[in-house]
């Protein structure tokens, strides 16, 4: 399982230099424009050169609108501002062929300039309470459009996570679809220590965090901190570890 973590800024990246050796990637975002809010490309340039060059940068583009062309041109803005993973918050897509139309064209934008660039069909677990795309259609999303992993996140962060809005059976079964159609599966939304066992289990691929490891649990007003990045690893490594073994670790 990779480790995803989310700096608002190009300081929050010099924490997570600090931690690279216990991250896997490098996303970023603008938390006050969203859960999957879209930073400046000046942002996303200079966290590409502080984070290590073997460490590849994330770059969200938006909770988006059904504006497939608009869309396209934020993905582009976002690869070539020097993020090689682009994520795309499926927020104004009401059905699956929406999803499906916005990310086609990212797809295209994306890999007509970099072909070995990395799209994310993101949707949010929470989607009844704002009327996107059902969270288990995001892999069949993913697999029509040619984006290589489906994500789900939460949309409304207000203190709730992932496993409130759904169960950790479904978020398995968003795995197993995922995995089916032959794609990497990626789950965030205020995830903690207390979930990776659940997590392991079900084969996720990509875990994204921020608010885990910022100081005070708090994605807003909390700073990325380096001993919470290294903690958060040793738990996810610890929780592999005893997967692999076949005995359940103690939390």
């Amino acid at each position: 399982m990779l480790l995803l973590i989310s700096p608002d800024s190009v300081e929050e990246a010099f924490a997570c230099a600090k931690a690279a050796e216990h991250l896997d990637i490098v996303d970023v975002k603008k938390p006050d424009e969203g859960s999957l809010g879209a930073n400046f490309p000046w942002v996303i340039r200079e966290i590409r050169a502080v984070v290590p060059a073997d460490k590849p940068v994330s770059a969200t583009v938006g909770d988006v609108p059904y504006k497939p062309g608009t869309v396209a041109q934020a993905a582009l803005g976002a690869v070539v501002s020097g993020a090689t993973y682009i994520k795309v918050g499926l927020y104004g897509c009401t059905t699956p062929d929406q999803g499906i139309e916005v990310m086609r064209a990212v797809v295209r934008a994306v890999k007509d300039h970099r072909p070995d660039a990395f799209v994310v069909a993101s949707g949010y677990a929470d989607a009844h309470r704002i009327g996107c795309v059902n969270p288990l259609a995001l892999p069949d999303i993913a697999a029509r459009s040619g984006a290589d992993a489906a994500m789900l996140d939460t949309a409304i962060k207000d203190g709730t996570r992932l496993f409130d809005h759904i169960p950790p059976e479904t978020c398995a079964e968003f795995v197993r679809l995922a995995h089916a159609s032959g794609r990497l599966a990626a789950l965030a939304g205020s995830v903690a220590r207390a979930d990776l066992a659940a997590l392991t289990r079900m084969g996720t691929d990509i875990v994204g965090v921020r608010g885990a490891v910022c100081e005070g649990g708090d994605r807003n007003t909390g700073r990325i901190q380096p001993h919470l990045v290294a903690a958060f690893r040793a738990e996810m490594d610890r929780q592999a570890g005893e997967h692999a073994a076949g005995t359940p670790a103690v939390n």
